[in-house]
């Protein structure tokens, strides 16, 4: 497609075969401050690439769908911040037409994968059901895309700021397998457990990489959730963290924060109150996922 750009280093491994897995930019411009964006960035790069798998990360950059970033474009988005816009799958095709600049979520990241044939994605947490969606029916395209798009997401479950059991069920609904990577418990981001389970425990990416890859051959449609727990020494404490998630839903909801807004100001206020720990978890359950999304993809 001639509205893609490749890095060098993505397009010779595409050609030749060799493992890529997918990174997504609004970590970069949305999800976390500056500078430790842009080095959380390219730590993840350095990571895929020491576990054996070239990093593509994915944004739109004057127009042009970009599949690996060069370190001054990922500088870009990083000093840009939220002036660059979040790219779903709705925004895609209006940011490109008018040549603008997009940071891809979870959904619009699977959609670049997809184009360029890469099967794996790493990523923070998903999108899902937000809390009282029965009322106002926000639920992120994440999850629509999980439904429909041929590419594995590894992450460390969906962001406790939601209703976790809700996106299990329209996950389920959806049809999409959610893989335990050593565990039998949906994680919840800032802690190892949610209290509900997967539909799946697998302990090797050997194992994981075989179900997809049967998924393939089968062609089933949609993707494949790969939930991975925060590192121990990260995992915040259940009680404490959901007690400071309520209150941070509490005041966006006084302050009619709704909609794409929501995400990011949920975290920001989660970062405040807790003095900076759970962006420091954030940081670190990233990490563990670009570690394994690299090994499913050396063993697929």
């Amino acid at each position: 497609m001639t509205n893609i750009t490749y890095s060098p280093e993505v397009a010779e491994a595409l050609k030749n075969g060799r493992p890529v897995i997918a990174l997504e930019s609004t970590i970069i411009s949305h999800g976390m401050p500056y500078p430790q964006n842009v080095e959380t960035a390219k730590n993840c790069e350095r990571i895929a690439r020491e576990n054996g798998a070239v990093p593509a990360t994915c944004a739109i950059l004057g127009g042009k769908l970009c599949v690996g970033l060069t370190d001054e474009q990922l500088e870009y988005l990083g000093r840009s911040g939220a002036k660059v816009a979040k790219a779903s799958r709705r925004d895609i095709a209006v940011i490109a037409a008018r040549g603008g600049d997009g940071a891809l979520t979870v959904a619009g990241t699977m959609i670049l994968a997809s184009m360029a044939g890469i099967k794996v994605f790493a990523t923070g947490g998903i999108g899902g059901v937000h809390r009282g969606a029965t009322e106002t029916m926000d639920i992120s395209a994440d999850l629509e895309e999980l439904g429909r798009t041929n590419v594995a997401v590894v992450c460390a479950g969906a962001k406790s700021i939601l209703d976790i059991g809700l996106t299990l069920e329209y996950l389920e609904t959806k049809g999409v397998p959610v893989i335990g990577f050593g565990t039998e418990e949906m994680p919840a981001f800032y802690t190892r457990s949610s209290g509900f389970g997967v539909d799946y425990r697998m302990d090797s990416p050997e194992e994981i990489a075989a179900a997809i890859r049967m998924k393939n051959e089968l062609g089933i449609k949609g993707g494949t959730l790969v939930v991975n727990p925060v590192p121990e020494e990260y995992s915040m404490d259940k009680e404490k963290i959901d007690a400071v998630i309520e209150a941070a839903v509490e005041k966006a909801n006084s302050l009619g924060i709704k909609g794409k807004n929501i995400t990011p100001f949920l975290l920001a206020e989660i970062k405040d109150v807790t003095g900076g720990s759970s962006l420091e978890t954030n940081i670190a359950l990233v990490y563990n996922n670009v570690r394994l999304a690299a090994k499913i993809a050396n063993a697929l």
